[in-house]
């Protein structure tokens, strides 16, 4: 019963982050090979989800769109923590002076999550997703995120990371960590050089703090080189937005 409980809500938020990727109506074949899905379940989820009111069904065209009531939903998370914040409109202005992909990120538990991203309009860019993990101990915008936590807490981070990491080659030690940290405390950014994926960089900064104890790092993405060769101006941006976007505390 746990299993099948939590395999059912798993698919629920699969199935609407996959409208989010497609952003059209969507028949039930197409769901199911997407999510690989047997379509007996897929029929039956999508069934369910149309009679909660989630969900539209047309018959004409023999496919799904998620209704109003899903934009809503959250509509009072996005109006606290981003039109309050104006970080929409910092990422924005980023991305305009720039032209590297700007990604917002947060924690979700041992792991940084991309929670908002404005793409890159240059051919070469950084395709970050929405919602991508990255390892708090082993990511620009995670250790940003961890260089605002306590040192005890950034011990039992560490700690619980290498527990969950079942790649000894990618455990890390705190001392590592915690030299990366003071040097983020010092100058106040992080510039990752292929240490997730090769070839890519992220220069990432922390944002005052948000409603309800959540921090905020805002980062940019792109090639190496080009982050390396225009440095100077992209930190000259990435304080300028912040010092005039958001207030000194976002509260």
């Amino acid at each position: 019963m746990a299993n099948a409980t939590i395999k059912s809500a798993r698919r629920v938020i699969e199935i609407m982050e996959f409208f989010d990727r497609k952003r059209r109506p969507i028949g039930l074949k197409e769901i199911c090979d997407g999510l690989g899905y047997p379509v007996s379940s897929g029929a039956a989820m999508l069934k369910s989800l149309m009679l909660l009111g989630y969900l539209e069904y047309d018959k004409a065209s023999r496919t799904y769109l998620p209704t109003m009531r899903i934009a809503v939903l959250g509509r009072w998370v996005a109006d606290q923590l981003f039109s309050e914040a104006r970080m929409l409109p910092l990422m924005e202005e980023l991305r305009e002076r720039t032209r590297e992909t700007i990604i917002l990120g947060t924690q979700s538990e041992i792991r940084a999550q991309y929670v908002h991203v404005l793409r890159s309009p240059q051919p070469l860019s950084y395709s970050a997703e929405p919602g991508s993990l990255r390892p708090l101990t082993r990511s620009g915008v995670g250790l940003v995120l961890l260089s605002t936590k306590s040192d005890p807490e950034i011990d039992t981070l560490v700690y619980r990371s290498n527990y969950d990491e079942p790649n000894r080659s990618r455990r890390v030690a705190l001392k590592d960590v915690m030299e990366k940290v003071s040097g983020i405390r010092k100058q106040g950014y992080f510039f990752s050089r292929h240490l997730y994926t090769e070839g890519v960089g992220v220069i990432a900064m922390p944002l005052p703090a948000a409603p309800y104890n959540r921090t905020f790092v805002v980062a940019l993405g792109g090639p190496v080189r080009r982050l390396e060769k225009n440095l100077a101006a992209n930190l000259t941006a990435m304080r300028k937005a912040i010092r005039t976007l958001l207030p000194p505390q976002i509260t």
